[in-house]
């Protein structure tokens, strides 16, 4: 039985704390592209209004889902491994679209950022949280 709750600043090891903060990162930088999209919606300066809504409202729907894992992470709530080891898997194409794209500073970035996050992900969701301990409550 633990002493303090699910969570607490004294259970929560330092890969979750880490992998809600990247998974948190990465949710306000979509909304950030919301935001740009929104106001190239509004100047009137998108050529595709459709596209340009949609992309907004996907921007959104993924923050809110990143967020999400984030709030999961830190609180010590269960099964955040693998919707995060997957949504970074899924922005290695991007990383290398970008480098394919000349962009190779954001395609270095973007790779470095979902490494890291895919190791403090797989870190934190192993028994003990990363701390080498065993979880008291696995069967």
């Amino acid at each position: 039985m633990r002493s303090t709750a699910p969570g607490s600043p004294r259970t929560r090891s330092t890969s979750r704390t880490f992998a809600a903060a990247l998974c948190l990162l990465q949710a306000l930088a979509l909304v950030g592209f919301a935001g740009f999209y929104l106001v190239e919606l509004v100047a009137g300066g998108a050529s595709d209004v459709g596209a340009v809504a949609m992309s907004l409202a996907l921007f959104l729907v993924v923050a809110a889902g990143l967020a999400y894992l984030a709030r999961r992470w830190w609180t010590g709530s269960g099964a955040v491994t693998t919707p995060t080891v997957v949504w970074n898997v899924l922005l290695v194409p991007v990383a290398v679209g970008l480098a394919q794209s000349g962009q190779l500073v954001l395609a270095a970035v973007l790779a470095v950022f979902v490494l890291l996050t895919i190791v403090a992900a797989v870190a934190a969701g192993r028994p003990g949280g990363g701390t080498g301990e065993s979880d008291p409550e696995a069967p």
